[in-house]
């Protein structure tokens, strides 16, 4: 590579990742001025709300144009592929390489059509900026991810059969009108197979609508338009801004004050240290998703204390594996948020309705952590009451965020994205200001695009699951669903039991988010048709995927935490059985016992 081609490489670098971190600033940043301008001064900002929101898509996909030349897409595992011999193993790749460009050139296409026609007649944000210079993001994003995609294809033979595959769904496109249902059948196989293979899950997700509606005679463009209604809603902006808020505190000091907190209220209790480990994991898992940070944050710094504190190994990496998302039911949950949104429930009714079964997870496996403090006569120090006091004034601020979000959200001083930009607001001062563990300028920007390169992972992953959905909602595959399974089953529990299989197969084979997208709208009538009340069905359906983050073959939580502390798969899996077990008994419990979830939620 010459000297000119590396700099102007380097120049691509910086000005994505710089579009990317501001835009996910001014959207933190526009928020709070709302607020503050509001409450001061009686006035606001026109149209802030509109800008915030569309402001959403562009962080979501210069995120995916940063996270496709990191390698970051999610994707299942490839290890299988990986033990193949060299020659079949590069074919698969090649074939893998070429399906992923051709359908991220399809996407460009899709989008590039929505472009055009918004062009004729613009709607403007704010009333002057066109809708079409914010969803000018998606063709461009995907245009890059296609040359991304042929790049980082491998060898020449593989480059050219991504190049091919690009040629070849341009040639469908332009000479194909109507395929024959053979045709969609081939492609719809060949797409699963290749999401087996390790494609990335928006190649999957993205060709199976692209294909759908090809098939039915509908415009590929529908695919863009429901991308941009999901990223452009009213809460889902809160997801990046949370997860920033998340992003700042993992990388801040924050795990480290929180610890030496917990330890020193509850390390006098027999399994004291476990009950801290678990209940800090639950804190920051609140707030960072169940995207798997608190693994990546937390892990390496609580392992070796624990195995120090005379807890078994086995025991202490099966803790850290299932409390990577044991928070996840307690506000600001990400996923709770998602979940409202898509099923169209209050987000504020659901997180009351989690507030039983998020404690009972919590305090089961912290039950647990007690019998096995007991059992293998970990030592416990005294209760220093001087230290406690200590502890707590070093985190004062950390043990303050969630007044400060739930008092914004609950008491109506804000929206919630509102609450949300207060809470990214809130962390960056007690990083940067009070504690001074991240600088503004040499950290926070890295940090920053920490968050941006995740949600562009997932916020693609949302956008083509959205147009799958559509699809299905649009074929009645969900009333049919419905209606088959009213058919099959007469009673409730038996019901509920196969849900909660079905569900548990979902989390352990696709991430939390698109599972939301492409899974609620399919279970949701047929909840309905068995009187299963919509809280009820979100809280089961939300643990279901919690626990499918334990569950093999694609638990992620499994991966996280093998990569994390740098143990094999199988010996991290072992280790989570027993939380596996627990918390599927408090699955079955919030279940069979709807007062649970509903008496607070109603």
């Amino acid at each position: 590579m010459s000297a000119a081609t590396k700099w102007f490489a380097g120049l691509g670098r910086r000005i994505e990742d710089s579009s990317a971190t501001a835009a996910l600033l001014l959207m933190a940043l526009l928020p709070v001025l709302e607020l503050a301008l509001r409450t001061f001064f009686g006035v606001g900002i026109p149209g802030s709300v509109g800008y915030v929101q569309n402001l959403t898509l562009w962080v979501g996909f210069l995120g995916a144009v940063v996270a496709s030349r990191q390698g970051r897409h999610l994707a299942l595992t490839v290890e299988g592929v990986r033990l193949l011999p060299e020659r079949p193993r590069r074919v698969v790749w090649g074939v893998c390489g070429a399906i992923s460009a051709a359908v991220s050139a399809a996407l460009f296409w899709a989008g590039l059509q929505l472009v055009v026609a918004e062009f004729d007649a613009p709607t403007r944000i704010g009333g002057w900026l066109p809708v079409w210079v914010v969803q000018a993001v998606l063709p461009g994003a995907f245009a890059l991810i296609t040359v991304r995609f042929i790049v980082r294809a491998g060898l020449l033979p593989e480059r050219m059969a991504a190049v091919l595959g690009v040629a070849a769904v341009a040639a469908i496109g332009l000479l194909v009108e109507t395929p024959p249902p053979i045709f969609v059948w081939m492609a719809v196989a060949m797409l699963i197979a290749a999401a087996l293979a390790g494609v990335p899950i928006f190649v999957a997700l993205g060709g199976l609508a692209l294909v759908l509606f090809f098939g039915a005679g509908v415009p590929i463009a529908a695919l863009p338009v429901e991308t941009y209604r999901i990223a452009a809603s009213s809460s889902i902006p809160t997801i990046p801004l949370f997860a920033l808020a998340g992003y700042v505190l993992a990388e801040g000091g924050a795990g480290k004050r929180l610890v030496r907190l917990f330890r020193a209220l509850f390390g006098w209790l027999p399994g004291g240290l476990a009950v801290a480990t678990i209940l800090v994991c639950a804190f920051f898992s609140a707030f960072t998703g169940a995207s798997g940070i608190t693994i990546v944050a937390l892990a390496g710094l609580l392992l070796p204390v624990l195995l120090q504190s005379g807890y078994p190994e086995r025991f202490s990496t099966g803790l850290l594996t299932a409390t990577g998302s044991i928070g996840l039911l307690f506000p600001p949950s990400l996923a709770v948020i998602l979940y409202g949104v898509i099923a169209h429930i209050p987000i504020t009714d659901l997180f009351v309705a989690g507030i039983v079964p998020g404690l009972l997870m919590v305090v089961s496996v912290c039950l647990f952590g007690i019998f096995i403090g007991i059992r293998a006569k970990v030592p416990r120090p005294s209760f220093d009451l001087k230290e406690a006091g200590a502890a707590l004034w070093n985190a004062k601020w950390e043990a303050l965020l969630p007044v400060v979000t739930l008092g914004a959200l609950f008491g109506g001083f804000a929206t919630l994205i509102e609450a949300a930009s207060i809470t990214v607001l809130y962390a960056l001062v007690i990083e940067v200001v009070v504690h001074r563990d991240l600088h503004l300028v040499r950290d926070v920007p890295a940090v920053v695009l920490k968050c941006v390169t995740l949600i562009g992972g997932v916020f693609v992953i949302l956008g083509v699951a959205m147009g799958l959905t559509n699809y299905l909602v649009d074929a009645e595959v969900p009333m049919r669903a419905a209606a088959w399974v009213r058919a099959t089953i007469d009673s409730q529990i038996v019901f509920l039991l196969a849900l909660n299989v079905f569900l548990l197969a979902v989390g352990s084979l696709m991430d939390m988010f698109s599972a939301i997208v492409v899974v609620v709208p399919l279970i949701l009538p047929i909840g309905v048709a068995f009187g299963v009340h919509p809280l009820h069905l979100g809280m089961i359906f939300l643990i279901n995927l919690e626990v499918g983050y334990l569950t093999p073959p694609v638990g992620m939580n499994l991966f996280l935490a093998s990569y994390r502390l740098e143990k094999p798969l199988f010996e991290v899996a072992r280790s989570a059985v027993p939380f596996l077990l627990i918390l599927l008994l408090v699955l079955l419990l919030v279940t069979y016992v709807p007062a649970l979830t509903l008496t607070l939620g109603r």
